[in-house]
């Protein structure tokens, strides 16, 4: 079949890969975001989907709206779409252009997580596991039927970073037997119960500030889940009502400590940093000062020493 390849985040090159070295399908094109300006010199600078798909000689569209691009993407004649972390919604008109079928590629177990974090949201919330589904694409936010799921277990130590990529190298596998079963089809079509369907947001830096009166454990899922992006941070107090962020790398829950009744209080700042939360005590193990290195918390001690009972906001 011929396909077009629609996407521009880093989850989906393990899947355009797979589609550049299938000899059942013909990728015929990919549609990627615009270059975007980069770093303090705002250089534009092209996705990696962009530069693998060039390198293998397959011709790229980079409509700034994929509205606008219609008659182009018309003209590859398609058979099916495959789209993954594109950023934009697909209009109609769009959906409505290959012969077969537009694909999702989303990483959750549908409807669970529909929108832009499934990942992070599936660690932050304490699932025992996500997964990948391909789904037949409609015009609502991750609505549509449910052509195949793969379930993977989330483990205790998984980071945002961790899952993704493993979520991004079982896609390939799923989504060559949703081609394959297109093709011969028989491809099936699951309606997803939207009574059970949960929603995620796009994640800003903000989101990563810790709210000290959850539990331990939700804290301790929450910067794991946001590593490493948008990150994790508290603010401690540096007078005349200032504060400082103090981002946090990696922590862990600390079984039987002694409780403080106020989350948020600093418990112990020798070489180890511990924190009272809503229910139980965290410990800080990697964090990061305003303008500094990533450390250990003893290190970070070291340099800047924290007193007992010092509440973070």
């Amino acid at each position: 079949m011929r396909i077009v390849f629609i996407g521009a985040g880093d989850i989906g090159l393990p899947s355009l890969e797979a589609l550049i070295a299938a000899h059942d399908h013909e990728l015929i094109a990919v549609v990627t975001q615009p270059d975007k300006p980069v770093g303090r010199s705002q250089k534009l600078t092209p996705s990696a989907i962009k530069l693998r798909a060039l390198a293998a000689g397959v011709p790229v569209l980079q409509p700034e709206k994929i509205r606008d691009a219609v008659a182009e993407l018309q003209a590859l004649h398609a058979d099916v779409f495959v789209v993954v972390a594109y950023g934009q919604i697909l209009s109609r008109a769009v959906l409505d252009i290959p012969a077969k079928a537009c694909l999702n590629i989303h990483a959750s177990l549908l409807p669970r997580h529909r929108g832009a974090s499934p990942i992070q949201a599936a660690i932050r919330e304490g699932d025992a596991e996500t997964g990948i589904a391909i789904m037949w694409m409609d015009a609502g936010l991750d609505t549509g039927d449910v052509l195949l799921m793969e379930p993977v277990t989330i483990e205790p130590n998984d980071t945002g970073g961790i899952l993704h990529d493993r979520l991004a190298a079982v896609a390939p596998g799923c989504l060559m037997r949703a081609l394959t079963a297109i093709a011969e089809g028989n491809a099936p079509r699951v309606p997803q119960d939207s009574s059970r369907a949960t929603l995620t947001k796009k994640l800003e830096r903000h989101h990563g500030r810790i709210v000290w009166d959850q539990s331990a454990e939700a804290i301790e899922r929450l910067v794991r889940a946001y590593q490493p992006w948008p990150g994790t941070y508290g603010l401690l107090p540096i007078g005349e009502g200032k504060t400082t962020p103090l981002k946090v790398h990696r922590a862990q829950v600390i079984a039987g400590a002694e409780v403080c009744p106020i989350g948020g209080t600093v418990t112990a700042a020798d070489n180890r940093l511990l924190v009272a939360c809503g229910r139980g005590v965290i410990e800080l193990i990697e964090v990061q000062a305003e303008g500094g290195k990533r450390m250990s918390a003893g290190d970070y001690l070291r340099g800047h020493p924290l007193a007992v009972g010092l509440r973070f906001q």
